[in-house]
């Protein structure tokens, strides 16, 4: 059985940070690249970040140099650290597994992130 649990979501004041973690079971790990995704109320569920199989990692333009995703095959797990928060990061994350060749596609049931004063 595939799980994706986030945690780490929570209130935190602009300037903040928040660190979010995905614990992944039941799929070969490794193999898959990892992702973090938002979705604010009213808006498209978009990209924060990835990071491939490989390691290669990519940001949305909003989040660079602020937000630094990271992976760990032994705890099959992928985190994404989040710093100098805004109110305009206010949403739901959703952790993502994504297997291309097998269309393979797995989501987490979502973290809420606050930023607000």
């Amino acid at each position: 059985q595939v799980q994706l649990v986030e945690s780490g979501g929570g209130l935190v004041q602009p300037g903040g940070s928040l660190r979010l973690s995905c614990a992944a079971s039941g799929f070969a790990f490794s193999w898959y690249n990892m992702g973090w995704y938002r979705q604010a109320p009213g808006n498209q569920r978009e990209l924060v970040a990835r990071v491939a199989s490989g390691g290669t990692t990519t940001y949305a333009d909003s989040v660079k140099g602020r937000f630094t995703i990271s992976r760990d095959s032994a705890k099959k797990t992928v985190s994404l650290q989040m710093n100098s928060l805004k109110p305009e990061d206010t949403a739901v994350y959703y952790c993502n597994a994504k297997y291309t060749p097998w269309n393979k596609d797995y989501w987490g049931q979502g973290t809420q992130v606050t930023v607000s004063s």
